[in-house]
């Protein structure tokens, strides 16, 4: 007599989901999410991988820690602003920040008076305060939008100066000129790719022209023969200036001599300031407008202005970044070099021997990122391994290390990498040569 097949004796769905092992799953991660892995698990069960009474524990194994497919990953590569790793990780005020802003807030009531109150109003007061020179200032949602507003509410149909090497790609294929046009300017093209000068901006203003518009080329250097106009020449022409700073610094940075600033730009003659909230400032992902008071307000009024509005997330994280402590970017930036070679010795020693060689401490270069300071080198330090340990490392299910592969080595570089998280790195590693 033939025993009975024990896949006949594969559970039902609904008993699986029954489980108490499953109850508190379904109400953190919902029930769509536990369903998709019991399926799972009950598919392994009738494939005969797992015996009918493991397979509530071996979809509780299963189960994401979270109910997005997001993932927490260590940031190694060297860059601090890194854009396929979400650009600037936020500050702990401003995770916190976040968690308030989730619920009720009174993001658009006063509660004194139980009316209707300015939206965002102490995220765009703290704005201001950090940047004095800004008349007034305005919050969109991401770099992008803001250029897109200045150039829909000011030059529709209108005119616009532009030097031919600021005509610049921004990344996934979106170009200025292409973004600019789409909102219904005119480009007005002055200069050379390598060479611009004062009498090229003078010969192409006119009664046509809405604004000159200065962009900084964030993301690549043009070296030797070349010129352009700063913002205090261009202040002099009789039309508005805007300048796209790009990387979103507010003041000027002892490391970055050569990035703009908000600050510097208005105090040079700028008109209007557009810049991201996600890049150097250390921020949510937001377009940061500033600049004289009447332009900024009729930006802020104007009918496009409603596609381009920040949520409550984001104003909560932005003035908790702007109020908070040194957000993660601005700790990278300040990073002392012999705390870093510190660090790396002290897990490469907690490391020790891996497959194929022995973990080593290294001096590094890393890099700003993010579309900001293109040529500057910050001195780092990195724990150097085989590199057939990139690709582990970066499929880790407990926390993924991304790392960067340079001569024949993977490179673990710390300058983005918080102190708090070194243990983490280090077991990751373990975990993967182990």
């Amino acid at each position: 007599m033939h025993s009975e097949d024990p896949r006949r004796r594969t559970p039902r769905t609904d008993v699986v989901l029954a489980d108490p092992l499953l109850a508190e799953a379904r109400e953190r991660l919902g029930d769509t999410i536990v369903k998709r892995v019991v399926a799972g698990a009950l598919e392994r069960c009738r494939a005969g991988e797992v015996t009918p009474e493991d397979v509530a524990a071996a979809a509780h194994a299963a189960l994401p820690a979270h109910a997005t497919a997001l993932r927490r990953v260590l940031n190694a590569t060297g860059v601090v602003v890194h854009t396929n790793l979400g650009r600037a990780p936020l500050s702990g005020a401003a995770v916190a920040a976040l968690a308030v802003a989730a619920g009720a807030t009174d993001v658009e009531l006063d509660l004194a008076t139980g009316r209707r109150g300015r939206r965002g109003r102490s995220a765009t007061a703290a704005l201001a305060a950090a940047v004095p020179d800004a008349g007034g200032v305005h919050v969109v949602n991401n770099g992008a939008a803001a250029l897109a507003l200045v150039t829909c509410a000011l030059a529709m149909d209108r005119d616009v100066v532009i030097a031919r090497g600021e005509l610049v790609e921004i990344g996934d294929g979106f170009r200025i000129p292409e973004l600019l046009e789409s909102v219904g300017a005119r480009l007005r093209e002055v200069g050379t790719t390598n060479r611009v000068r004062l009498a090229d901006y003078e010969a192409a203003v006119d009664d046509d022209v809405a604004f000159v518009l200065k962009v900084h080329p964030s993301n690549f250097l043009v070296t030797g023969f070349t010129s352009s106009v700063g913002v205090r020449e261009l202040a002099t022409l009789h039309v508005p200036v805007v300048v796209d700073i790009g990387s979103g610094l507010l003041a000027p940075h002892p490391r970055l001599p050569d990035e703009p600033s908000a600050a510097t730009a208005l105090r040079e003659g700028a008109d209007l300031v557009t810049a991201s909230g996600d890049k150097l400032l250390g921020g949510p992902q937001a377009g940061l407008l500033l600049g004289r008071a009447d332009l900024v307000e009729s930006l802020r009024r104007h009918p496009f202005a409603r596609a381009l509005r920040v949520d409550k997330l984001t104003l909560a994280a932005l003035e908790a970044t702007l109020t908070g402590p040194v957000p993660p970017v601005a700790a990278a930036l300040a990073s002392d070099p012999a705390a870093l070679r510190a660090r790396a010795a002290a897990l490469a020693a907690a490391i020790g021997e891996v497959p194929g060689g022995r973990a080593e401490a290294v001096d590094s270069t890393a890099a700003v990122g993010g579309g900001g300071a293109p040529g500057v080198e910050l001195p780092s330090a990195a724990v150097a391994l085989p590199a057939a340990l990139a690709e582990p490392l970066r499929r880790d299910a407990t926390l993924p290390v991304v790392g960067r592969v340079e001569r024949g080595r993977l490179l673990l570089d710390l300058v983005a990498v918080d102190p708090a998280d070194d243990e983490q790195l280090a077991a990751a590693v373990r975990r993967v040569a182990g």
